[in-house]
């Protein structure tokens, strides 16, 4: 019986606004509300410089503490399940 091939992963970006507190990292949103999510880690490291100028600039040049991410967004089996 042959698994399901998975599906590629997608990438959303967060910011950490309060250097002070590391452990407080926010999703980005679009200005109309909804998450910025991305096929490709490209694509979104691209949005995430063109958001963030400053901060992905610092962090390029090891300037300071890193607080802009892109992370994987890992699918939920119970969301797979009921999609189908």
């Amino acid at each position: 019986m042959p698994y399901p091939k998975p599906k590629p992963p997608k990438f959303k970006l967060q910011v950490q606004e309060d250097e002070t507190d590391h452990r407080l990292w926010h999703d980005v949103h679009a200005p109309d509300g909804r998450l910025y999510v991305f096929d490709s880690e490209a694509e979104a490291r691209a949005k995430l410089e063109e958001l963030f100028p400053v901060l992905f600039g610092l962090e390029k040049y090891a300037a300071g503490p890193k607080r802009t991410r892109v992370i994987v967004i890992v699918p939920d089996d119970e969301d797979e399940q009921r999609q189908d």
